[in-house]
């Protein structure tokens, strides 16, 4: 069963875009070029119930029970994206809207200044989202991070762990683009190569080619992960953990591996996507290794403030994208993603334990990235 607290904050979204839409309609209805012209008004009326529509299908097409009971195909994720991506363009659009009815317009002399700039407002969210559509999807960089741990053994300081996440293999990101992360990765010539969930979407996109690209990878200890809630919503979390192995993948499922590096001992672990408001890492701590360096894999990163008091060294996460379209204001980031935590992107630490939450790869909803743009992350351990 849906709980329905998942979805408060899309459904809050998507009241949003329908209140810009109704505010945005009575401007246009009330400018002279609407207000006596009948046919025009009822071609507005047209448009705008269409564009709602639009906006309702799009939002319940990401929940998973609706999902299910629809015909499978790739049609779901261009409605949804569609959809999504003209709710971003008529948010700038109406914050465009606001500005330009504040401007003076009395002045004759500067009627061709005001077109210009109602030109300009109107053309930025389209000049935005094809921006993030068209060239930050796919510019995917290595991030590298050092990250300090409290009594690191000699022999592990230095350790790389290359870190894909969020890949999303969909029409939104083509296996010539995963390929392309996976031998930025390689390049890294990393020690363990690490996936932290979300291969693919929903139940339409192709899982086996995800992971036999996925078993590209190439790291000394091999290629260790988790899975993520859209494994859940696709029903793909055996298959993927099966294949997965079958290809030389190990997904840890509330499991733990093992590893050494001379001297030095580290306890990888991974647990599957952990629900909104259910308790936490129930059972994590006993996948704690004593006299080894401890990381936990996990989907999403609200889980830290648990796995800092179970004793984790470091956690390993993504699921919010970075935040996927994210714009800084006053030195703050604003996206979706901090609807849900605070742990949105980068280095977190609290106490003796450290979280590293990737932006991940691919994109879900709408198919763009402004201001996070996709990475491979590579974590370098280093003793403090």
């Amino acid at each position: 069963m849906v709980r329905w607290v998942l979805y408060l904050p899309t459904a809050l979204l998507l009241l949003l875009f329908l209140m810009i839409h109704l505010t945005m309609a009575r401007w246009v209805l009330s400018s002279r070029a609407f207000e006596r012209a009948p046919r025009r008004r009822r071609w507005a009326w047209l448009v705008l119930i269409t564009l709602v529509a639009l906006l309702v299908a799009g939002f319940a097409g990401g929940v998973p029970s609706v999902i299910r009971v629809l015909p499978p195909g790739p049609w779901l994720a261009w409605l949804r994206a569609i959809a999504l991506t003209w709710g971003m363009v008529s948010l700038g659009l109406f914050f465009g809207g606001l500005v330009w009815r504040r401007l003076p317009k009395f002045d004759p002399a500067r009627r061709q200044l005001l077109q210009a700039t109602g030109g300009a407002l109107a053309a930025a969210p389209f000049v935005a989202a094809g921006f993030g559509v068209f060239v930050q999807r796919t510019d995917i960089r290595v991030r590298q991070v050092d990250v300090r741990l409290l009594g690191l053994p000699k022999d592990l300081d230095g350790l790389r762990l290359a870190l894909l996440s969020d890949i999303h293999l969909s029409p939104f990101l083509s296996e010539k683009d995963l390929a392309r992360a996976v031998a930025m990765a390689n390049e890294a010539k990393p020690h363990v190569a690490l996936v932290t969930g979300d291969l693919i979407t929903g139940q339409a996109d192709p899982l086996d080619s995800c992971l036999r690209s996925l078993s590209r990878l190439r790291a000394e200890a091999g290629i260790l992960g988790c899975l993520g809630n859209h494994e859940i919503y696709a029903q793909a979390e055996e298959r993927a953990t099966d294949e997965g192995r079958r290809l030389g993948i190990l997904f840890l499922r509330s499991e733990s591996r093992p590893l050494q590096f001379g001297n030095g001992k580290l306890n990888i672990a991974g647990v599957d996507y952990q629900r909104y408001r259910s308790p936490y890492l129930r059972g994590a701590d006993r996948l704690k290794a004593s006299g080894s360096v401890n990381i936990l894999l996990s989907h999403n990163p609200d889980v830290f403030p648990v796995a800092a008091r179970q004793g984790w060294d470091l956690t390993l996460a993504g699921h919010t994208h970075g935040g996927q379209v994210n714009v800084e204001i006053l030195n703050q980031s604003v996206n979706f993603a901090r609807f849900f935590t605070p742990y949105t992107y980068g280095l977190y630490e609290e106490g003796c334990s450290a979280l590293y939450v990737t932006r991940g790869i691919g994109t879900v909803g709408i198919p763009a990235r402004i201001g996070a743009p996709p990475e491979v992350a590579l974590i370098r351990l280093c003793a403090t």
